[in-house]
């Protein structure tokens, strides 16, 4: 069944859809294009293996454990016939659409020619233990550790080394001097700042096939995409300052639609993307929902306070421009915490949380109900609070955090899954990507982060594959305060992955005005 789909899906259109197959136009415009960019010998080299390799068609490897979804079978059709080229891919499907269990098949194909290297943010590597287990049980997995060297020397055909980020740049020297078939960056926006080290031990990595995986390819600036195509495809946009000199400062500084035209053709084919509205018509509804909650006078008094202190703080600073800016996001965050709970601020100060009734009777109605809640905050601090209130109030919780140990996290995990708990309160940060917990219907945003992307991944901890009830999304939202401005950004701030992929409008940096200008109100 799934080879007469892999050859249905091998066609250029399927139901009016787009498939980025070899002689589509958007490779054409790109190979004819590769002459104005920079780019490097290895690259050109590409170019001429593409054009060289027409009609091909993979087929999906007979010990794959897994019955993939047609637009999965598009996707490891699409990755196979880049691997097969010699050029990189990024899959940026949107969270929840099964990026692993393509990269699984497609793993499951190279291994037979060499080994092959994940890496993964840390919490996340158990999880792709557990995946190759499950859906290439002909692999053999293994962690970085114990004697680096001698490990990584010894691996053959069939092997999947899986490595942290954190030990990434450690063991660089290591990785790095053998060959891999093929090399996977999950969660690759790890990888956004080119000056991290982090970043900078991916190009070293030598591999016949690179991919990246990630639900966001751009969080806020375009020289993140640039990072990422450094590892991609090196070489193929050109050197950083070409790069920002040809796109990044005419998109977000002029809006230049010619260059954002420009740069969404020439990446197109090496990027693939599907929201969940255009592959998933069986996933449930999604609504979100903003709670916006009126301070009482008390509480008032003490933010309008805070914000006139901050104010007064800021106009007494003598300091240079970068240093400024770093004492305004200072206060910044003071004033996001005082929304949370006064307390963060001064715990004497007696002031009642506004939001913490709020989002207590939201709970309750929820628990009333049958429902189940995921609950984000950026502070962890903001946590502790709402987790002694859960106590005091006798409802069931789970907890995690960036300081949960791995083996804990996926117990915790399992344990709400299984149904122990009612809520499950998760640091943003920590468990914002990496986790399905579908037994979730429900989910709270405590306090709005700058970009709605980060919040985007989140919530699709929910509302992705095996979820079967609609899902509901709350962002807690203090009337007359910073985190309205900070909602005002997510309205005007466009998210530059859909921008270049889709169309859409891009914002200029936050500049200390800016950002002065969110506390000012």
């Amino acid at each position: 069944m799934q080879l007469e789909r892999l050859a249905a899906v091998s066609e250029p259109h399927r139901n009016g859809r787009r498939v980025h197959a070899l002689g589509a136009p958007a490779l054409d415009a790109v190979l004819d294009d590769a002459g104005k960019v920079s780019a490097d010998a290895a690259w050109k080299k590409h170019v001429a293996r593409i054009r060289a390799a027409e009609g091909w068609t993979p087929r999906l490897p007979e010990t794959l454990q897994a019955e993939l979804r047609d637009y999965q079978i598009e996707g490891f059709v699409w990755m196979s016939r880049l691997a097969r080229w010699g050029a990189g891919a990024c899959l940026a499907d949107d969270m929840g659409l099964g990026k692993t269990v393509q990269a699984i098949a497609v793993l499951l194909d190279q291994a037979e020619e060499g080994p092959c290297l994940v890496v993964a943010p840390t919490s996340v590597c158990p999880n792709w233990h557990a995946e190759i287990a499950r859906f290439a049980p002909t692999l053999r997995t293994h962690a970085l550790a114990g004697d680096r060297a001698a490990l990584v020397n010894g691996l053959s055909s069939r092997d999947v080394l899986i490595c942290s980020y954190t030990l990434l740049h450690l063991a660089a020297e290591e990785l790095g001097t053998r060959p891999w078939r093929m090399v996977v960056l999950d969660e690759a926006q790890a990888i956004k700042n080119a000056e991290t080290r982090r970043a900078q031990a991916t190009s070293s990595l030598q591999a016949d096939f690179r991919l990246a995986l990630t639900g966001t390819p751009v969080e806020n600036y375009l020289d993140e995409l640039w990072s990422l195509f450094a590892f991609v495809n090196p070489g193929f946009l050109g050197s950083r300052e070409g790069f920002q000199k040809r796109f990044a400062r005419p998109i977000e500084r002029d809006r230049d639609p010619a260059a954002r035209q420009a740069l969404r053709a020439l990446i197109r084919p090496f990027m693939l993307r599907r929201t969940k509205a255009m592959v998933l018509h069986e996933l449930p509804p999604r609504t979100e929902q903003t709670m916006r909650i009126e301070m009482e006078d008390g509480e008032r008094a003490f933010y309008e306070a805070l914000r006139r202190q901050s104010l007064d703080r800021l106009a007494a600073v003598d300091a240079p421009a970068g240093q400024r800016k770093i004492q305004i996001l200072a206060e910044i965050t003071r004033l996001r915490r005082a929304c949370c709970n006064p307390a963060l601020i001064d715990q004497d100060a007696g002031v009642p949380s506004g939001k913490l009734a709020a989002f207590l009777d939201l709970v309750d109605d929820l628990v009333r109900n049958r429902h189940r809640a995921l609950v984000f905050s950026q502070f962890v601090a903001h946590l502790a609070l709402v987790r002694a209130a859960l106590d005091a109030r006798g409802i069931r919780y789970e907890y995690l955090d960036g300081s949960t140990p791995a083996a804990d996290r996926e117990r915790r995990v399992a344990a709400f899954q299984a149904g122990t708990a009612d809520v499950f309160l998760i640091s943003l940060r920590a468990g914002g990507t990496g986790l399905n917990l579908t037994a979730a219907d429900y989910v709270v945003h405590l306090d709005p982060w700058w970009n709605p992307a980060v919040e985007d991944q989140a919530s699709d901890r929910v509302h992705r594959i095996g979820q079967e009830r609609p899902v509901t999304i709350y962002r807690l939202i203090m009337q007359d305060s910073i985190e309205e401005q900070i909602l005002r950004l997510h309205r005007d701030k466009r998210d530059l992955a859909a921008d270049i992929l889709e169309g859409g409008e891009v914002s200029a940096r936050l500049s200390e005005d800016d950002l002065l200008a969110l506390i000012k109100g």
